[in-house]
């Protein structure tokens, strides 16, 4: 209901003021120009910008539907993302069905299986308030048609209405479903890939350490995670400073999401970024796993300052303590659970504030004997998938993702 409301806001706003919408993305572009960076290599800046200056748009008129009371601003965002809806699919049988209340899209061939097929679960990105099976519609269909396999994208409830960390209870219960019913969708036992990007890598990243506990279940055979956020322990690493201001996702916002994804008012969001929210007893237990002194030198060129030396304050500690547990941060795992894992597939992208994650999880699991298939987007930015699939409105790099990903879920 309420996105029907939201809907019919959006176009009342069109349809009574025809100033109004030009006016907001005018705006839009001020405020990209002036506080977005776009450094040289990245995929098709002018694009870029485009997109970024209609979702500040859609942020600013979200924020003055809420003032009115019509919706709230994450409403609005959530009905935009969500996208064109794409034509039917002859080749795809697809259905949709709820697993204790969260909602899954099952895509599977048309075309009679030679044998047992793959079987994929998706958990989409969108920092757990916003994204949907919609939203990622055509990644999934892709896969499922290129990789003769059976896709499970997972609607999982989204925060702040559905509170965390019920996105992982929600992922999980799904799993589950999925693994307990394999010979229903003609899946191989031995083929189950656990996959996601941003935030759902993260997700698919906890399950398959969870699972590691479930004996009666078949074994994952592989995580694909696409571009993961996984740790909230340290924001000053290269990554975070290089893209501090690269479109679609700033380094503040980062934080911002996280404390929306919380419920937590963003009141000490600067001390956070200055990493004050972590004990010193914290850094120097975990400074062997994360730490810029891990990132290759390579990574390194665009510049980076190593941070001084900040003071821990323990109301900021108390404040945002979730941020360090591990479900948000399963780079802190014990190399006891890490050693016990799949195989991975991990895809980085170079303007990506959460880049270094990517490669500070890979270089874990690779000292820890999992063998990782990596790979990095030399001109991707954060979010580059959420446009695949669109045609002239795609980028070169999110499709040149997408391909390595099949190939690899193909090798499998």
């Amino acid at each position: 209901m309420v996105s029907v409301y939201t809907t019919l806001a959006i176009i009342g706003m069109v349809f009574i003021s025809p100033v109004v919408i030009p006016a907001l993305f005018f705006g839009g572009v001020f405020y990209d120009f002036f506080n977005s960076e776009l450094p040289p290599g990245i995929d098709q800046p002018l694009k870029l910008r485009f997109f970024h200056s209609l979702l500040i748009t859609v942020v600013i008129s979200g924020r003055i539907l809420e003032k009115l009371g019509i919706c709230s601003d994450l409403s609005l965002f959530r009905v935009v993302l969500d996208g064109i809806p794409p034509w039917r699919d002859s080749k795809l049988l697809i259905k949709d069905l709820k697993v204790d209340e969260v909602p899954l899209r099952i895509y599977q061939p048309k075309r009679p299986p030679t044998g047992k097929r793959r079987g994929i679960l998706y958990f989409h990105g969108g920092a757990g308030t916003f994204g949907s099976i919609r939203a990622f519609e055509r990644i999934c269909r892709y896969i499922a048609k290129k990789c003769n396999s059976v896709v499970v994208s997972v609607g999982y409830r989204l925060a702040p209405e559905h509170p965390y960390p019920g996105q992982y209870c929600d992922c999980l219960n799904a799993t589950l479903y999925f693994m307990r019913n394999l010979e229903e969708y003609h899946v191989d036992p031995a083929l189950i890939i656990i996959s996601g990007d941003s935030c759902g890598a993260n997700f698919a990243t906890v399950i398959c350490q969870i699972l590691l506990n479930k004996r009666d279940l078949p074994k994952v055979r592989a995580q694909v995670l696409l571009y993961p956020g996984l740790q909230g322990l340290d924001f000053h690493l290269p990554s975070y400073q290089q893209n501090a201001s690269v479109p679609l996702l700033f380094r503040k916002l980062v934080i911002y999401f996280c404390f929306r994804y919380l419920n937590k008012e963003p009141s000490v969001l600067e001390d956070v970024l200055q990493n004050c929210h972590v004990p010193e007893s914290m850094k120097q237990k975990y400074k062997k796993w994360i730490s810029a002194d891990i990132i290759p030198d390579e990574f390194k060129v665009r510049g980076y300052v190593p941070q001084k030396s900040t003071s821990y304050k323990p109301e900021v500690h108390e404040a945002t303590k979730e941020l360090l547990a591990i479900t948000l941060s399963p780079l802190l795992a014990e190399d006891s659970i890490l050693c016990q894992l799949p195989e991975a597939y991990i895809v980085t992208c170079e303007f990506d504030v959460l880049r270094d994650d990517g490669l500070l999880y890979k270089k874990r699991l690779e000292d820890n004997g999992v063998q990782v298939t990596w790979y990095h987007s030399e001109s991707g930015f954060h979010g580059i998938l959420a446009f695949f699939g669109y045609g002239i409105f795609s980028f070169l790099s999110g499709n040149k993702i997408m391909d390595s990903t099949v190939n690899y879920i193909n090798s499998l």
